[in-house]
């Protein structure tokens, strides 16, 4: 023990390591209320470590090439010792990835999250999103079969839409023509580098951000208000070891899951892995239909439904982008009295409940074929989906909220 007090000290010396530790970790006083919802900030981190983990040994034996990638995924699943359970950690972990995202932001629309202060933590975490987006868009190309193929053809080409730089930008995009290897190569440097250093660099800044405003909790009451004679918040406790423990109970919950999809189901009935994705990226051939990987299918969904202009489908491109985008804004859009889910009326909870409806009923509909029955339902639900953000001003506002707590509760 002295010998590692010694060593900490020399450390200590040279580099933070305690006080950064103190910081965030043991003297990091959280809300004393964290209930089920507040799980998934640390499972996306979990799975983010789980992601880079299996990507870096999944690229010791897979090709970026044209002429052998889908080869060297198959030669990843049959030959290449423990090659199948890594491969399916990381296709399940793309997926569960999207899972525990979606959770988080919902989360953050039950209580708030969002509102003052902590705008700056909110935008960040959506820059998050978006990159976590491009980094999946990049991946999925990678294994090279019918569906990734087709499926970046075709999102690749809705960029061509755009007025006067369409062209150039889905040229600069696939670094050719058509989808190819060059295309190929790009994405893959783009998904095993770039993206992924940049994931972790805005990760550092959202945990960064978190701690500086302090967390958020089910009541929507910040805890700075009421200090001890120390300075702790009176409805504080230190994050470790109270939250690492509940943490990690929850991280034992979701391995489990993650455990039973990866060797009993890791397909999913083809929504984590398309069954078109075990035929080898055959360019004469197009699938009968082509649909992106389920998380992108609600954004799809608002593309399709949107009717072209002059032949051209930009005004869906824009729409989708608006819907992805708008998430930035809900900061500003949000001019309810009362931040937690628990003491707002009536109205936003009906709003709320609309758009979570609407955005599942978009995603089934982004993975079927499309039909003028089904295309009216998608426009019905876009409509729904777009509500919710554009009527926050108004609605937030009229909304009868209930009594606010001066202290936090222990529901």
């Amino acid at each position: 023990m002295k010998l590692l007090n010694e060593l900490i000290g020399w450390i200590d010396a040279r580099f933070p390591l305690t006080s950064t530790w103190k910081a965030h970790a043991s003297e990091y006083y959280a809300p004393k209320n964290f209930n089920f919802w507040y799980f998934f900030g640390s499972l996306a981190l979990m799975v983010l470590v789980i992601q880079i983990a299996s990507g870096i040994f999944l690229t010791m034996n897979y090709k970026p090439d044209g002429l052998f990638a889908f080869a060297s995924v198959e030669y990843i699943m049959r030959d290449v010792q423990w090659g199948w359970l890594l491969r399916y950690i990381h296709s399940t972990g793309a997926s569960m990835f999207f899972v525990v995202i979606y959770l988080h932001m919902f989360r953050g629309l039950m209580y708030g999250s969002y509102r003052k202060p902590r705008e700056l933590l909110w935008i960040i975490g959506m820059i998050i999103y978006l990159a976590l987006m491009g980094e999946a868009f990049m991946g999925y190309l990678l294994p090279w079969g019918q569906m990734s193929f087709w499926g970046a053809q075709v999102i690749v080409n809705l960029f061509s839409t755009v007025p006067f730089i369409g062209e150039d930008l889905s040229i600069l995009i696939r670094g050719d023509y058509v989808v190819s290897d060059i295309t190929l190569n790009r994405f893959f440097a783009l998904h095993v580098i770039a993206i992924p250093l940049i994931l972790v660099l805005i990760v550092v800044a959202h945990l960064a951000a978190l701690h500086e405003v302090g967390s958020n909790n089910p009541d929507g009451i910040e805890i700075k208000k009421h200090l001890d004679a120390n300075g702790h918040p009176l409805d504080g406790i230190p994050f470790h070891p109270y939250y690492t423990v509940k943490d990690g109970v929850g991280a034992i919950g979701f391995l489990i899951i993650f455990c039973a999809i990866i060797f009993f189901a890791p397909d999913m009935g083809g929504y984590f892995l398309e069954f078109n994705n075990f035929v080898p990226a055959n360019p004469m051939k197009t699938p009968e239909h082509i649909s992106p990987v389920w998380y992108f299918t609600p954004y799809y969904a608002i593309l399709r439904a949107v009717p072209p202009l002059f032949g051209s489908q930009f005004p869906g491109v824009v729409a989708m982008g608006v819907a992805t985008v708008i998430f930035f804004f809900l900061p500003w859009l949000d001019r309810g009295k009362v931040k937690s889910i628990r003491y707002r009326g009536p109205i936003y909870k009906v709003f709320l409940t609309l758009f979570v409806i609407s955005f599942l009923g978009l995603g089934v509909l982004g993975t079927l074929p499309s039909t003028p029955a089904l295309t009216w339902v998608a426009r019905v639900l876009a409509v729904v989906y777009f509500s919710f953000f554009l009527l926050m001003p108004w609605y937030t506002k009229i909304d009868k909220t209930k009594h606010v707590p001066d202290r936090v509760t222990s529901r």
